[in-house]
């Protein structure tokens, strides 16, 4: 009888997978032993698999290039980096070493692109797409780099009365774009986007802003759905009313050479995670080539502006469970050494599925359990909602320490957590590693940042002030 935490996983999933192993009954994630990182470092754990980040970048840029070969699709591609996802220098650093451009989407962000190009990471042909809604020193940021030279910065319009803000500003003649207001999934609870010009004002819009404007050369339409690239009848409808209208502006305005397809590439949540990428690729390009060819026009260049696909499956949590409490007949709670609302926020906001696995002990008989965190927020809490399914992890036993595992977890944890800040209860923020490897597979770690202190917090709550 197969009972033992292994036997569990390998008969509901396909294991092992490209990146979990195992080393006996210890998980390994891309090659790397997790028990190793907990006995060098401990626990409450953050890590970042640098390598990742290059990998799944350098998949994106090969499919799209296949595509476009197979479709004989002439124009090119360029993959932006959606920085929103998450803003550090050292993810930065990875998804540039592979000839990339930056999405970003309020004032800060141009701030992180200057030092980028004082740092010789980014130049004068790497393009900066400016999205977001866009007032003060936002504007007044985009203007300054656009000032000092740097043309190839494309602020996307997102409302009739940002093109008068940035000509108040810019010197000289400048690029822009214009988002569209996607219509949104009947089962959302508005209808369009918040951001964005509607389908049927873009059109007047150019006719009446940009059309006799020797300031502006409008080159790129930007088009995003909120729910990502997805294989569905409402995707692929709003796909074709985009094209619709990139045609029709298209053919009053020769300018106009670029397609932006945003973001929205989904990242594997569970074991069971199925998405045909290359298939999304190439039927999105021959929808594209389809209509450029019927209407008789020149097919555009494609952006696209991944963030999750991007940081998303390099971040990863591990934490141990401290203690068992039976609170009644039926529900085993796994107390973790973190809080699940301050170190992965979107498990609690969004009940968003990571994928979870114990990192030792698999080889031990199993139960199903709820996963609790340290805050006294009710809250707090991993079940069933959140992984799909019930949760089951091997037997706790007070005497074999287990630690569990969290994955896919780098995109936007940090910063909707506030990374360096205060946090529910104010509960500390967990040691971060990055762990990288050499051309010879070699690994190698670096603490990013220590577990935080106390005093760290009343340094923020301002009980040091008057500390001599």
């Amino acid at each position: 009888m197969k009972t033992n935490y292994f036997d569990l996983i390998n008969q509901t999933f396909y294991f092992p997978q490209e990146e979990f192993t195992l080393n006996k009954d210890n998980l390994q994630f891309h090659g790397i032993d997790l028990m190793k990182l907990v006995e060098e470092y401990g626990t409450p754990l953050k890590f970042t698999y640098l390598p990742k980040i290059s990998q799944n970048i350098n998949r994106a840029k090969m499919w799209f290039r296949n595509s476009m070969e197979k479709h004989g699709y002439e124009a090119k591609y360029y993959y932006c980096y959606c920085t929103k996802s998450s803003h550090f220098e050292f993810i930065l650093n990875e998804a540039l070493k592979n000839n990339i451009h930056i999405e970003t989407s309020s004032a800060f962000d141009i701030n992180i692109v200057e030092k980028l190009m004082e740092n010789g990471k980014i130049n004068k042909n790497t393009f900066v797409v400016c999205n977001g809604f866009k007032r003060g020193k936002y504007v007044e940021n985009i203007a300054r780099i656009i000032n000092n030279g740097h043309k190839n910065t494309i602020p996307v319009i997102d409302n009739f009365e940002e093109l008068d803000l940035l000509q108040e500003q810019i010197e000289g003649k400048f690029k822009i774009g214009i988002r569209i207001a996607a219509e949104e999934e009947p089962k959302f609870e508005f209808y369009t986007s918040r951001l964005g010009i509607g389908y049927k004002d873009i059109v007047p819009f150019y006719r009446k802003q940009i059309q006799e404007n020797k300031k502006v050369e409008l080159k790129m339409l930007h088009f995003f759905i909120n729910t990502g690239i997805r294989d569905t009848a409402y995707y692929w409808n709003e796909l074709l009313k985009c094209m619709k209208v990139y045609i029709a502006l298209k053919k009053e305005c020769p300018s106009l050479d670029s397609l932006n397809i945003g973001g929205g590439f989904p990242i594997k949540s569970s074991l069971a995670f199925d998405y045909d990428y290359e298939y999304m690729i190439d039927e999105i390009l021959n929808q594209i080539k389809i209509a450029c060819d019927d209407a008789e026009i020149d097919v555009p260049h494609i952006f696209t502006e991944f963030g999750s696909y991007t940081v998303g499956e390099s971040g990863g949590a591990v934490y141990q469970v401290l203690y068992q409490k039976k609170q009644n007949d039926r529900e085993n709670w796994n107390m973790i050494d973190s809080s699940f609302i301050t170190t992965l926020p979107d498990t609690w906001a969004i009940n968003k599925r990571f994928v979870m696995l114990a990192v030792n002990r698999w080889n031990d008989t199993y139960e199903r359990v709820l996963l609790g965190g340290l805050t006294c927020d009710s809250d707090d809490y991993y079940n069933s909602e959140q992984h799909m399914n019930a949760v089951y992890l091997p037997k706790y036993n007070k005497e074999k320490p287990l630690y569990i595992g969290f994955f896919n977890t780098g995109a936007y944890q940090e910063t909707i957590g506030g990374f360096g800040g205060l946090h529910h209860c104010i509960l500390p923020q967990p040691k971060h590693i990055l762990i990288d490897k050499d051309k010879n597979g070699i690994i190698a770690t670096e603490i990013f940042s220590e577990e935080q202190q106390a005093e760290d917090v009343l340094n923020i709550l301002g009980y040091n002030k008057n500390k001599e």
